[in-house]
């Protein structure tokens, strides 16, 4: 296959590599659709091409040729050139049955290995060489020893977080970037050549600052889990994938409320600061595991820091809506970067009966506490919870003062 790197290509070429006929490659020319290339010219530059196949895909999802040519004029495709920076189109590819023979793996494991990740297809025809390379190391890990089990929940896991970490940097471009050019005014191509050089800038850091990252939360979490295994109770028992911790759930009481009175917008400044501030605040043991909408749901080794840090982020927090803070402690599941199972459904049934400005613990968590002079538990009796059988001893936790 030809590579658009290379230079020029014929129209031809340009059609395979864009998956159309020649024939509508050249129509999409004469009438404007691709600006970058005249009718009458027979050889296609990459930017050209580029344009191309941004139009083919808008045609497969039904879009008119009139639209497409009006959002290339109004610079509304000019993102679509950054991806050429990164684009394997123009790789050699390998069917998917003989990449899997080639690096030593069942062509069913590198199957549920790529659903896994999250990539669409499931099982494509072919493969790059990228890909073919990256199965390799896969390979390589799983040949050293790493179990199977654990190696899928952790591709998952890379998977989720990183396909997170594209879209932010797609969408954050898009609007702090593409966005002013757009209202500027700027041309297309010239909107699309800016970017392109921005890009390219750019992306070269990404890969050393996430290795960076990733050292450095890899070496803090190592340091925590020989320090929870330490300060462990002897001879404790729990079952395989399963880990005691504290859990936390916390948010913004009459959020929904607020958000019609503010607006969306001021909604989300408030949401934005609200989790800064406990990411700020947290206890060294301590982590945001997930947010969802206004809520934050926090895991640390020691139930005593992380109530002590709910009671004091309660006097922290001087913004309104209130938070309202549940804690529990207990043995959670972990699976893929999560944790699951009964205490952390309780734990989430804990901050729902909370108000703002409230802390509610259970008994597991005061029974940990003891009297540590400094926190005062007044205890609010037996409350049924929502999906739990038996009632539940709850506390108010404030300062002793």
């Amino acid at each position: 296959m030809v590579s658009v790197n290379d230079g020029l290509v014929s129209t031809r070429e340009a059609a395979e590599l864009v998956g159309v006929t020649p024939a509508t490659l050249r129509r999409w020319a004469k009438t404007g659709v691709i600006p970058e290339h005249r009718g009458d010219e027979t050889e296609w530059a990459p930017p050209a091409i580029a344009h191309a196949r941004i139009v083919a895909r808008l045609r497969e999802r039904g879009h008119s040729l009139e639209d497409i040519r009006r959002a290339g004029e109004e610079g509304r495709l000019a993102y679509g050139f950054v991806e050429e920076l990164f684009s394997p189109d123009g790789m050699p590819h390998v069917g998917f049955e003989e990449a899997a023979r080639d690096v030593g793996l069942e062509a069913a494991l590198v199957e549920r290995i790529w659903s896994s990740v999250g990539f669409a297809p499931r099982r494509p025809e072919s493969l790059t060489e990228d890909d073919v390379q990256a199965l390799r190391y896969i390979a390589a890990v799983l040949d050293a020893g790493f179990p199977l089990v654990a190696f899928i929940q952790l591709i998952r896991v890379y998977g989720q977080a990183i396909s997170q970490i594209a879209d932010a940097e797609t969408r954050l471009f898009h609007i702090y970037v593409h966005e002013p050019l757009m209202r500027q005014g700027v041309p297309g191509l010239q909107m699309a050549e800016e970017m392109e050089h921005l890009a390219s800038d750019l992306l070269p850091l990404a890969s050393p600052l996430m290795d960076y990252l990733h050292q450095r939360f890899l070496r803090e979490f190592v340091e925590r889990d020989v320090v929870g295994h330490m300060e462990g109770e002897l001879g404790e028992t729990i079952d395989l994938g399963r880990v005691r911790l504290a859990i936390s759930f916390a948010d913004l009481a009459g959020y929904t409320r607020y958000t019609e009175e503010a607006g969306e917008e001021e909604a989300l400044d408030l949401v934005e600061a609200f989790i800064d501030a406990v990411t700020d605040t947290l206890p060294e043991d301590a982590r945001i595991v997930k947010t969802i909408g206004d809520a934050v749901m926090v895991v640390g080794q020691d139930p005593v820091a992380l109530t002590d840090w709910a009671v004091g982020f309660q006097r922290l927090w001087q913004e309104r809506p209130s938070p309202r803070i549940g804690v529990h402690s207990g043995v959670a599941l972990y699976r893929d970067g999560d944790y699951f199972g009964r205490d952390v459904n309780l734990a989430a049934r804990v901050v729902a009966r909370a108000r703002g400005g409230e802390v509610l613990v259970t008994d597991t968590v005061t029974e940990a506490i003891g009297d540590n002079g400094h926190l005062r538990f007044e205890n609010i009796g037996q409350v049924k919870l929502k999906g739990f059988d038996e009632a539940r001893i709850l506390c108010r936790a404030t300062p002793a003062e």
